[in-house]
């Protein structure tokens, strides 16, 4: 009896600890509908797992943003790209909200902003104001939804953060109502043979393992024959209610005869080791097939925090003659799950699919600086470049510099250096590094001139060359003309556009004085609004100047009248 009772407490006593760590009911609602996800924590991303939740808007911008408890701002970010305009609230609890891709603040907090944006004469600002500076009360309103940034379409990225720490975690642990009742959905399941002579139905190469439903709706892979130690990987998705988007999935646990060999899901991480995804998933079939298999054994270079349980690092070593049962469990925040079983027979066959053959020239090795002259430019990669040594394919064009292509992963910036000599001074002025895609276009990648060459830092592997822009940006009035009335207008807006190396700054002045333009790069858009009572003449003489990334620049100059 007193065992029992121990027993019971004991889990109260656990209970109670997870309720201390993720305190529930404590924050209310950032918004006042129902919440509907597009994006769920730990979702899998480019370079990245998703640190929030996005929260759908209703396809609409301008929706009240609430402070989630009482608190203190202590970050505020305007930027064109990332979360656009941004806002960090630190409550007394030990946790910071976080409310990203902002229409605008709330009145108190905007006029904060504008005047820092002003006295900067910058629309992208970063500030951080005294603790207690600018106070947020339980329920207030500090901002507007909107669709600033790298968003792809109006939402608000809702984040919950350690304040010391600085971790996010998940922020349905903390009480939120998601409506989900739907399973995981399992899209594909892939054998990987990892050691030497290791083969998975009688392939050395990774291979796609078929599987069907079963009568109580969990999934049976097709009998499995293997030998040497092998892994496995798996295609998934969530689906929550009330939306289409095929959200990450929350946890996976993997058991080989009822024993755990590996469990990882998403509570929390930390941004430092974000990129290390490229890790968990097979970026080669990332990048071949846009498909994100999760692999269920660990990687060597692999520093992730987000596993729970491992052993041999999720491997499974199979010896002839025994048989395995491989349970995979899927699972979202709700505790919908999805059983997968793979049945395996250690058997000892013939090869019949060979380990592709990827030997080049040139061998990288991961944990030391290498160096290459390729002619038209030289590569450095700085140790730790990449997570693991590999055949690296390197080649050289008469204008180009093509290194390997972007199945592999890059974890830290490289550095291309060429030399412009051979090009005229006034042409040099004109010249950037361009990366080219498959078809041969060039984009812009960020290039610094000094010393006599041309040098870019970059994590895209490809084909790079020097390119030149000799055109100037455009910029044309897009809701007025000249020497238009524009009284009852709010706000007065510009297209500004360039045709190769892209914009790198713009400015705008009324009557002689500064005027704050919020760019939107989606749109090509910038806007100026009214209300920023900058002048109060009649007459109105606009000036905008646009300068692209190798200094080429157009100003635009216009009248109008407002009373």
């Amino acid at each position: 009896m007193r065992l029992y009772l121990f027993f019971i407490y004991f889990f109260i006593a656990l209970h109670l600890s997870a309720q201390k760590e993720y305190p529930q009911d404590v924050f209310g609602s950032p918004l006042d509908i129902p919440l509907v996800l597009a994006g769920t924590f730990g979702e899998l991303r480019s370079n990245h797992f998703h640190s929030g939740m996005d929260i759908k808007t209703q396809q609409r911008e301008g929706l009240p943003v609430y402070a989630i408890a009482d608190g203190t701002v202590t970050r505020i970010v305007v930027s064109h790209w990332g979360y656009g305009k941004a806002l960090y609230v630190a409550h007394p609890n030990g946790y910071t909200s976080v409310y990203a891709h902002l229409k605008k603040f709330g009145p108190e907090i905007e006029e904060y902003v504008k005047k820092v944006q002003y006295e900067k004469q910058s629309y992208e600002v970063e500030m951080f104001p005294d603790y207690g500076e600018l106070k947020v009360t339980n329920g207030s309103i500090i901002a507007y939804s909107g669709n600033t940034g790298g968003s792809a379409g109006p939402h608000l990225h809702f984040e919950i953060r350690s304040s010391v720490s600085g971790k996010p975690t998940n922020p349905l642990l903390y009480g939120y109502e998601v409506r989900d009742a739907t399973d995981p959905t399992l899209l594909g399941l892939y054998g990987y043979p990892i050691s030497d002579g290791a083969l998975i139905n009688k392939s050395a190469e990774k291979i796609q393992l078929n599987y069907t439903r079963q009568s109580d709706g969990s999934f049976l892979a097709d009998k499995v024959t293997a030998s040497g130690t092998i892994g496995f990987g798996i295609n998934t998705f969530d689906r929550l209610d009330m939306a289409a988007n095929q959200n990450g999935v929350y946890a996976v646990k993997q058991t080989v005869n009822g024993r755990v060999h590996s469990e990882f899901d998403f509570e929390t991480f930390s941004f430092a080791e974000t990129r290390y995804i490229n890790t968990l998933i097979d970026y080669a079939h990332y990048y071949d097939h846009r498909q994100r298999i999760q692999k269920c054994f660990k990687e060597p270079y692999n520093h992730l925090s987000i596993y729970k349980s491992l052993y041999n690092d999720g491997k499974i070593t199979i010896e002839e003659g025994m048989s395995y049962n491989v349970e995979l469990l899927i699972s979202d925040l709700a505790g919908n799950t999805t059983k997968l079983v793979i049945p395996i027979e250690g058997k000892k066959e013939e090869e019949k699919i060979a380990k592709e053959d990827k030997t080049t020239e040139n061998y990288l090795i991961a944990d030391k600086p290498n160096n290459f002259d390729l002619g038209a430019a030289k590569v450095y990669f700085p140790a730790s470049t990449f997570y693991e040594d590999f055949f690296i394919n390197l080649e050289k064009g008469n204008d180009t510099i093509t290194i390997h292509d972007n199945s592999v992963a890059a974890h830290r910036n490289f550095t291309i250096s060429f030399d412009p000599s051979k090009y005229a001074m006034e042409d040099r002025n004109q010249m950037f590094i361009a990366h080219l895609d498959s078809r041969m276009r060039p984009s812009y990648s960020k290039t610094y001139k000094r010393d006599g060459a041309f040098t870019t830092r970059t994590r895209t592997l490809g084909t790079y060359t020097l390119v030149r822009d000799s055109v100037a940006p455009q910029v044309r009035p897009k809701n007025f003309k000249e020497k238009q009335w524009l009284s009852n207008y709010s706000y007065l807006s510009l297209t500004i556009t360039d045709d190769l190396s892209g914009i790198d700054s713009y400015s705008a002045t009324l009557n002689g004085k500064w005027i704050l333009m919020e760019y939107e790069p989606k749109t090509n858009t910038i806007t100026y609004n009214f209300d920023d009572k900058i002048v109060n003449e009649t007459e109105c003489e606009l000036k905008v100047t646009v300068t692209d990334n190798v200094g080429n620049s157009t100003t635009y100059t216009g009248t109008f009248f407002r009373k």
